[in-house]
């Protein structure tokens, strides 16, 4: 896809209504945002609600074990997407690495499934939305908030980059402080400052209830985790609207694995030295159970009274920033693939303020849609779309390991150094190898219970999301006789401006 290009001083004016100008993004996204966008899509609900009941599945020492092999798994692939992102920041980002450095077929299953995914998870947010207004105005229908949310995120999003980053950035650092806060009260409570003045240690003792499950119950909670950290990726999309992406993409990396750690492995040790895993609350998993969140729970035996409303207004913080996110990650492969001939051309076209407001559209219509059919109760079919979306990050992210793997080997190929790179994925090959295995286990292992158990429609909703990649792939290479790029045929070529602005 193409870029603005930095215009020589004496070059005549582009005319207004020439055409290709408009049907461009503009780079409105600084370092600030980009940290908050990848910190902040990994925070939401999956840390905030469902983090109980991690720890009630596999014991508090099994929660953190798990949260920890996963972060070190997304700490793999965000060194490898960050060397890519870095070298060729672009809207389309993996789509447009694997269909370079892997094949076109491939890239076109990734980016429409990428999109699916955000697409179903913004109609997932403004239901679980309506869902949480409840709590303040009980005598409201649901789908009027979702309607209302609905409409403020696509507003927000047909502005421009630089407001969507602006609104992330506030709606993350409110995630963010809220965490810090619950960290800072936990201690407190930890070493019997806060609350009842107990020790908060004694949940450690047994042996037995610190790893409840052995084994099985880890690898359990290790798909769960994985789920939670989804929305990392996102820094990627963000890298093709960024003002300096080859300083600030690298600067987001580094740091936000760290403070995702700190944050997720923080929050689990915290509420497994406070909240017996045998504790029934923690088995509550969703928006409705506010007052039984592991955060609201904490905070009301440190003695904030508000405790609920205040998780209540977080969370409800947690459910926008994830539908906002999702819109703009959507919109931007949307357009990215009209570029590259994987979708309608119309997806590509762009307003004065270079927001794809077909691709915007068309990603708020499918909101639209899934929403009402959740009120209109049809939950059968909704259930099967988010199963569908649920397996295709990690898909995503299982075509990234190879994208990188295949990115690396032809960089050097066509003549070029490591050194030459502004981020190097310090683990190579080794990170994108053991990422991508881990990930086919992860997506292998989605529901091996119902397998076992022989329940075949439980297993065809958990795993349908693979043979639609497969199917869209290999329909796609069989159309257009797509073949694997050859190491020295890669296009490693980034955006016209980077690239007119180096010279």
């Amino acid at each position: 896809m193409s870029h603005v290009s930095a215009e020589p001083e004496l070059a005549p004016k582009t005319p207004k209504n020439a055409g290709l100008p408009e049907n461009e993004l503009k780079r409105g996204l600084n370092s600030r945002h980009l940290q908050m966008i990848a910190i902040g899509g990994a925070i939401g609900t999956g840390l905030f609600v469902a983090s109980g009941g991690t720890i009630a599945q596999a014991g508090p020492g099994g929660a953190l074990l798990a949260y920890i092999l996963v972060g070190l798994m997304v700490f793999l692939l965000m060194q490898s997407l960050g060397e890519m992102s870095a070298k060729i920041p672009v809207a389309g980002s993996f789509q447009t690495y694997a269909t370079r450095f892997v094949s076109p077929s491939f890239g076109f299953a990734v980016g429409w499934n990428y999109w699916f995914n955000w697409a179903i998870t913004v109609a997932a947010e403004l239901v679980a939305a309506g869902i949480i207004m409840d709590f303040w105005f009980p005598g409201v229908p649901g789908w009027v908030w979702a309607g209302a949310f609905l409409v403020l995120l696509t507003g927000v999003n047909a502005l421009s980059s630089k407001a969507f980053g602006e609104s992330e950035f506030w709606l993350s650092l409110i995630k963010v402080v809220a965490v810090i806060l619950f960290l800072i009260a936990g201690v407190l409570m930890i070493f019997g400052i806060l609350g009842d003045g107990h020790s908060g240690m004694s949940n450690w003792q047994n042996g037995e209830d610190v790893f409840h499950g052995g084994w099985v119950s880890i690898i359990s909670v290790f798909m769960i985790a994985g789920f939670s950290f989804q929305g990392t990726e996102l820094v990627g999309v963000a890298a093709g609207e960024a003002k300096n992406p080859r300083r600030e993409v690298p600067r987001a990396i580094r740091s936000v694995f760290w403070r995702i750690m700190i944050f997720y492995v923080g929050a689990i040790f915290v509420i497994g030295c406070l909240i017996p895993f045998t504790d029934p609350s923690l088995l509550a998993s969703g928006e409705a159970d506010i007052a039984a969140s592991p955060f609201t729970l904490v905070f009301e035996r440190a003695g904030i009274a508000f405790a609920a409303a205040l998780m209540n207004a977080v969370i409800l913080t947690a459910i926008l920033s994830a539908g906002n996110s999702g819109l703009y990650a959507s919109t931007r492969m949307l357009y990215a693939m009209a570029h590259d001939g994987k979708a309608p051309k119309i997806f590509g076209r762009t307003n004065s303020r270079g927001v794809p407001m077909a691709a915007l559209l068309a990603t708020a219509a499918v909101g639209l849609f899934g929403f009402l059919s959740a009120i209109v109760g049809q939950g059968a079919a909704y259930s099967w779309l988010l199963n569908v979306s649920g397996l295709s990050g990690f898909i995503v992210w299982a075509g990234i390991a190879v994208s990188h793997y295949r990115f690396r080997r032809g960089f050097i190929a066509q003549g070029n150094k490591v050194s030459d790179l502004p981020y190097r994925a310090s683990f190579f090959p080794i990170g994108p190898i053991l990422a991508f295995t881990v990930l086919i286990v992860v997506i292998a292992g989605q529901n091996y219970e119902a397998i076992l158990a022989g329940r075949g429609a439980e297993v065809l909703s958990s795993y349908i999301g693979i043979p639609i990649f497969l199917g869209l792939w290999l329909i796609h290479r069989f159309v257009r006789k797509s073949k694997v790029v050859p190491l020295l045929e890669m296009d490693l070529s980034g955006p016209k401006d980077l690239e007119e602005s180096a010279v």
